[in-house]
């Protein structure tokens, strides 16, 4: 870690924190808004306007979703050694600002969804980069440093599907694009107009020199850990990433989204809005609650946890195939509170797995591989996107009631292969630091 760029100042601190902090953080809230109101709206804009078969679509969406997760490897690669960061922020903003105008346009519709993907993998790992330059060598406030970048990403994600989901469902599905590409503006302006509280680009460090023995049997047994482990994200990954594919698909054919009967309908967008919404409300109660148990020596391990929270997972899934199975038999839609049910369980979910597998590949890295590490872990949402696509072309063909079965066995299958590896990731973990409970809010902030 670096030292600050002269931020030490208190004339140069917002809050408590170094004025760059707040630029980030107005800069990422932006980019979310921008990012999640897009995504809001692909399914139904591919299903309703551009009248693209579910069984494409799905494969579209897996499409994307999967290039979002494999640019940033390839991005952050160039913003560290040719680019720098601050200038791959500014060039993946513009591609993706460009790409959420050109969603308005329907014969540029895959251009635009290149240009974003594109854009994402240059801005996303180089912008949360800059956050641990921004304070000097063992300075206490970086840990709340990540909380309070976390709740710009998921203030972001939020408020996007209530706003640009709002105006897409009833005005025009490009009124909806065009309000993320000015999200996506306003993250620009705030960035350029902020870049002299930000650190100092720095010539980047040359690669420490690899001993012979790094190339021992515990560094190749490390890695076939992980890659063993990514396999298994990315069967679950095929079930968690329904959320914004088929899931959609039912809120808009199979739910009764009346608030009250014949009453006001609520959005079908709006419901996206319940994920973030709720890892923000339920993060601090189970670090609170994973807390108490480290104290007592009972906090189960990191792999444990992932296991439970893909059956977890998986219990939301077949919680809706119970509520699909009952509403077809009545001949009626199912109420909008299963479906706000769903989220819930499911969100409980997702924070015991994806947080902390993304702490445990960095915490579990070899010397030297910290990147590399986490470059498998977002291999994993790519190719766990690529599998939800596929997986998502079964809709047309099954009805929801057994779709929702076979994606929730197929989170149940990820969480039972899991558990064979937890002895030799717990010899992995080894000496290191554990304190998942500390960084499970930072952790959450790449995902």
């Amino acid at each position: 870690m670096t030292q600050s760029t002269e931020q030490s100042g208190a004339a140069r601190d917002w809050f408590g924190h170094p004025a760059g902090l707040s630029v980030l953080f107005l800069t990422e809230t932006w980019t979310q808004f921008s990012f999640f109101g897009m995504r809001a709206l692909l399914v139904y804009y591919m299903t309703k306007q551009l009248m693209i078969a579910q069984t494409q679509s799905s494969l579209i969406y897996g499409y994307y979703a999967a290039a979002v997760y494999f640019t940033p490897i390839v991005g952050g690669v160039l913003a560290d050694r040719v680019l720098g960061r601050k200038n791959a922020v500014i060039l993946g903003a513009m591609l993706m600002a460009c790409g959420h105008f050109m969603m308005a346009f329907e014969s540029l519709f895959f251009f635009a969804l290149a240009a974003i993907a594109i854009g994402n993998g240059f801005f996303l790992p180089s912008l949360s980069s800059q956050i641990n330059h921004l304070y000097r060598e063992g300075d206490p406030r970086l840990a709340s440093a990540y909380n309070i970048y976390y709740v710009g990403i998921n203030l972001g994600a939020f408020v996007a599907p209530l706003v640009c989901g709002w105006l897409g469902e009833h005005y025009a599905w490009h009124w909806g694009f065009t309000a993320a590409g000015v999200g996506m503006l306003f993250a620009l302006v705030i960035y350029l107009a902020g870049l002299r509280y930000l650190p100092a680009e720095t010539q980047t460090a040359a690669q420490p020199k690899i001993s012979s023995a790094a190339a021992d049997p515990a560094r190749s047994q490390r890695f076939a850990l992980l890659l063993g482990i990514m396999a298994v994200i990315v069967i679950f990954r095929g079930a968690y990433e329904q959320v914004g594919n088929t899931m959609a698909l039912w809120t808009d054919s199979g739910v009764d989204r009346h608030l009250t009967p014949g009453g006001w309908e609520i959005p079908m967008t709006w419901f996206i809005a319940l994920n973030p919404l709720l890892i923000f409300l339920l993060t601090p109660p189970l670090v609170i609650y994973w807390t108490r148990l480290a104290k007592k020596g009972r906090e189960p391990s990191s792999i444990t946890k992932m296991a439970i929270g893909a059956a977890i997972v998986g219990v939301s899934y077949l919680m809706l195939a119970g509520a699909a199975a009952w509403s077809g038999a009545e001949h009626m839609r199912a109420s909008w509170i299963w479906l706000s049910l769903y989220f819930l369980v499911m969100t409980i979910g997702e924070l015991f797995i994806l947080p902390v597998g993304l702490g445990f590949f960095g915490r579990s890295a070899p010397d030297g591989y910290g990147a590399t590490a986490i470059a498998i872990w977002f291999f994993a949402g790519f190719a766990g996107n690529l599998f939800a696509g596929t997986l998502g072309t079964a809709w047309s063909s099954l009805s929801p009631a057994v779709f929702f079965a076979v994606v929730g066995l197929v989170a149940w299958v990820a969480g039972l292969l899991l558990l064979p590896f937890r002895k030799s990731a717990a010899r992995a973990e080894g000496d290191l630091v554990r304190a998942p409970n500390e960084r499970l809010l930072r952790d959450t902030a790449v995902l």
